[in-house]
């Protein structure tokens, strides 16, 4: 077997191990499922935040940019809220069917407590339709179609605690969609000294978002593409009420990192990954970490191919000639890209294989080489409420 047959052969099984990594690490479940209280008894719901009552018994949502007008005993498109007799209730509250602990890198998340553990919660019902969703055992599902635990806010913070975890998440399915459960974690995790954060896809009105955001240390944003098109076409969502979204976290001061799965033929226009570069640094500034991830055939996309490595290192290199500081190449094992760099020096900082970091030279959020300072949130000693207060 020649060299580079053999190097072929590495990489395939390593991407394999990888994907399966992806979907197994942290696969912890924290207690046995139960089934959810029956949808009928509105003594066990809890009354949905940000709706306005109308005539007739209806109601409009106003916690994402769909605002669903929701009839009588309908649902909204997440499949998660119900209006009953001019009411909206939240079926998901305190009902989570995926709990996990998961390293922080997995989020991804590289500038938040590197090597720390998080406890993550995630239940059924998502807004957006993405033919590409990676959880969409749950995210399309409804809340009577998953196997939901029991886990009011907290139990929930005690579990977390209990566990050693440093942080707790919001994440696999879009959190907009159990909003109330997860404001009550947060606001109860920051009293009890936990860091908080979670993963959306970036569509939450900005009145709920400011306020969740008073709670939160951290955010990863998904920008699935940057073409009202894509959006529309993949996800049956919008583009600029995410763009919103990242203006106000980044005016409210909280950590953001940004995630973009490059899928091949959909969203991986050079052209339209160097605009969406230049946005993100002209409004958010150089400092915001971008994550480039490979996408893998799932859901409804499974004829479409991985992505090409070599797509992600183009896209790498587009970033980093816009001016970004900190790129990453998220779903490659070992790829160079997974590291942190230090954009002053050169030096490797956070040595990381995908998940796993190998070695890190952080001094107190520093490069230990040339003093510069490097943004994220680095001392685990320093929890979140001290942080806050100051």
């Amino acid at each position: 077997m020649n060299i580079r047959h053999w190097k072929s052969r590495l990489r395939l099984g390593i991407e394999l191990v990888a994907l399966i990594a992806f979907i197994v690490v942290g696969g912890m479940v924290i207690l046995s499922p139960t089934l959810p209280p029956s949808p009928a008894d509105v003594e066990t719901l809890t009354e949905a935040r940000y709706y306005t009552k109308l005539d007739s018994k209806q109601v409009q949502c106003q916690l994402c940019f769909r605002r669903c007008t929701i009839a009588q005993g309908q649902r909204g498109e997440c499949g998660a809220r119900e209006n009953r007799e001019g009411t909206l209730y939240s079926l998901v509250y305190g009902q989570p069917c995926a709990i996990q602990i998961d390293p922080v890198e997995k989020e991804p998340l590289f500038h938040m407590l590197p090597t720390t553990k998080t406890l993550c919660l995630g239940t059924a019902g998502c807004n957006f339709k993405c033919t590409f969703c990676q959880n969409w055992q749950i995210s399309v599902r409804t809340p009577e179609e998953t196997n939901n635990v029991s886990l009011p806010p907290e139990e929930a913070v005690n579990k977390a605690i209990e566990l050693g975890c440093s942080s707790m998440s919001f994440t696999y399915n879009e959190p907009t969609v159990f909003y109330e459960y997860m404001y009550d974690v947060t606001k109860l995790a920051q009293e009890r000294g936990l860091w908080t954060y979670f993963h959306t896809n970036g569509a939450l009105n900005p009145e709920p978002l400011r306020e969740l955001l008073k709670h939160m240390d951290a955010v990863c944003v998904d920008l699935k593409g940057f073409t009202p098109e894509f959006y529309q076409e993949t996800s049956n969502s919008e583009l600029e009420p995410v763009l919103s979204t990242l203006k106000i976290i980044k005016e409210e001061g909280v950590h953001l990192e940004i995630v973009n799965l490059v899928i091949p033929t959909l969203n991986d226009n050079p052209k339209d990954i160097e605009d969406m570069c230049h946005w993100l640094r002209d409004n958010l500034g150089e400092e915001v970490p971008l994550h480039f991830s490979r996408f893998f055939p799932t859901y409804k996309l499974l004829k479409l191919p991985p992505t090409p490595i070599e797509t992600l290192e183009k896209a790498r290199e587009i970033a980093l000639d816009a001016g970004l500081n900190y790129v990453y190449i998220g779903n490659v094992p070992g790829h160079v890209a997974n590291s942190t760099f230090c954009p002053q020096c050169g030096q490797t900082l956070i040595w990381r294989a995908h998940f796993s970091v190998i070695s890190n030279q952080m001094k107190e959020g520093r490069c230990p080489f040339c003093d510069h300072q490097i943004p994220g949130i680095w001392e685990s000693g320093i929890r979140a409420g001290e942080k806050k207060s100051k």
